[in-house]
């Protein structure tokens, strides 16, 4: 094991974004089973933070550790050093904090326990997932492959290829396919799939270009009933299971 931690993730220089990935998923399930604690009102847990009757939200505490991390790995010039990796993983803890709360950034309000919190664990999940494909040695368009082309003077041929790869992306972020547009910045397959498929219903590419009433939008909807909600459904109840169920009324 140690052998080929070595290898895979001391060696390929991914150490700091190796304690960022473990430190941010630990500091997501610590989050969300304190605030299940506090929710529950479980005696023996301490509970919130709470000096002189006002409430801090953990993702003050994130904004702390982030500054915190992120200076001090500006700071470190040792990729594989100590402090590296603890600058990267006090980063990674701080982010899980800030994300975790992302729904009541965005909203401005306490949306937490509504069905808007969920908004902060589909962003925690999708962080997780462009983290490990990155600790995978995969990187967005390629772009290991463009440099070292472009220092061998042929890099214009790929990168129209890139470009290609990032519009069919782009076309399925439009069509709604979060998922697979993100995920195809890594793998251009997955976009290309994701950019010939249908679009979602509601989503900007479906109301610009399927018309009411029209076969297209038809077809969307019922391909939208029949396999996107089985899944959408199976990913809530991993939601809820992992961060609490969200209450009814948001």
């Amino acid at each position: 094991m140690g052998a080929w931690f070595t290898r895979e993730i001391a060696d390929t220089g991914r150490l700091r974004l190796f304690c960022f990935f473990v430190a941010f998923i630990a500091a997501f399930l610590f989050i969300r089973f304190s605030v299940r604690m506090i929710r529950k009102r479980v005696r023996w847990w301490p509970g919130n933070v709470t000096p002189g009757g006002r409430h801090i939200h953990h993702v003050v505490f994130g904004l702390v550790f982030m500054c915190v991390g992120g200076i001090g790995g500006l700071a470190v010039t040792d990729d594989s050093s100590g402090w590296a990796a603890a600058s990267a993983a006090l980063f990674g803890a701080g982010m899980a904090l800030v994300l975790d709360e992302f729904a009541l950034v965005f909203h401005l309000k306490d949306v937490y326990w509504t069905e808007q919190g969920r908004l902060s664990v589909e962003v925690v999940f999708v962080t997780v997932a462009l983290c490990g494909l990155l600790l995978l040695g995969l990187r967005p368009l390629g772009a290991d492959a463009f440099a070292s082309s472009k220092d061998a003077g042929g890099g214009w041929g790929l990168a129209v290829v890139l470009l290609i790869d990032l519009g069919l992306a782009v076309v399925a972020l439009l069509k709604g396919k979060t998922w697979t547009g993100l995920i195809g910045l890594f793998i251009g397959l997955v976009a290309l799939v994701g950019a010939i498929r249908l679009a979602r219903p509601g989503s900007p590419w479906a109301r610009r270009r399927y018309k009411p009433g029209s076969r297209k939008e038809r077809r969307a909807v019922a391909r939208e009933r029949r396999y996107r909600r089985p899944v959408q459904r199976l990913a809530t109840a991993v939601g809820d299971l992992i961060a609490g169920r969200p209450s009814i009324r948001g």
